[in-house]
């Protein structure tokens, strides 16, 4: 009787052994991505929303579904992080994040909703004189770049249909503060906004500044602040012509240990396009 139970004993301390084997070999499996995206490292979470690669068609779905739940933005978010589409597996995700990442997770959401709050008009008015007058852009987030080292593009080239500088006017994409203005070597004349929920939206490769601009300016979204050109790719300051004449957009946001991150501005520009000023410029 002392034998079987002392080989019963034995079977359940393997089995129990077994059990805490397969259990940490599972959490490892899920800290590395094979079980469940909600384990997802931040770094790699970080950089999906950096690249903020989504549709129109998505962020359509995403303004329906939201509620006192989840905003549109939280659900944007979630799919930056996780890829998933599903509505009730966002929610889920959502939840998992809130209780496994906290204070990150949250500083991720504000990202998010500050960048979207604050977008009102799309950056280049159309003419009303000149309807043949367009302009065009693709998402050319973080392709290689070289001047001054190789480096990836953190921006939206948005191109001109008539290659003359000076011709097609700039808006404020949102309100905010004049934080910089002046020449950079690698984005030629710029200006740099603050919109009001922190983001940094700059704008490069100017021609001319549509007034005499001083860091502390108030703008109103929609306000004109330059004229597109092809300034820039030098030390000396008003060198044009190393390239076409376009808009660079560029977005970024500080995070609180003081580093500055940027973020791709093709889907927010995408979004403003039903968002379009109307000028009468020649």
């Amino acid at each position: 009787m002392r034998q079987r139970t002392g080989r019963r004993g034995l079977v359940y301390l393997i089995l129990i052994l077994m059990m805490v084997f397969f259990d940490l070999h599972m959490l490892e499996w899920c800290m590395q991505g094979g079980h469940t995206n909600s384990l997802i490292r931040p770094e790699e979470a970080l950089r999906s929303i950096r690249a903020m690669q989504v549709t129109q068609e998505q962020l359509s779905l995403f303004e329906e579904w939201a509620d006192e739940t989840m905003d549109w933005q939280e659900y944007l978010c979630m799919y930056l992080i996780t890829g998933e589409s599903d509505q009730k597996q966002l929610m889920r995700d959502s939840q998992r994040f809130q209780s496994l990442r906290g204070a990150e997770y949250e500083l991720y959401c504000s990202y998010i909703r500050g960048l979207w709050e604050d977008l009102m008009y799309y950056p280049l008015p159309r003419s009303l004189a000149h309807e043949e007058l367009t302009v065009s852009y693709a998402d050319s987030w973080m392709t290689e770049r070289t001047y001054g080292g190789v480096r990836g593009h953190e921006g939206c080239d948005m191109m001109a249909s008539l290659n003359e500088r000076g011709h097609y006017p700039v808006v404020s994409m949102t309100d905010g503060v004049v934080e910089k203005i002046g020449w950079l070597p690698k984005g030629g004349y710029r200006i740099g906004i603050r919109s009001p929920h922190g983001g940094y939206f700059y704008y490069a490769h100017l021609y001319d500044y549509a007034q005499d601009f001083q860091p502390g300016d108030q703008v109103r979204a929609g306000q004109w602040i330059g004229f597109m050109g092809d300034s820039g790719y030098s030390d000396v300051e008003g060198t044009v012509g190393n390239f076409d004449v376009h808009l660079h957009v560029g977005v970024y946001v500080n995070q609180p240990d003081g580093t500055e991150l940027s973020f791709n501005p093709y889907p927010l520009i995408q979004a403003l396009e039903e968002k379009r000023l109307a000028y009468r410029y020649e």
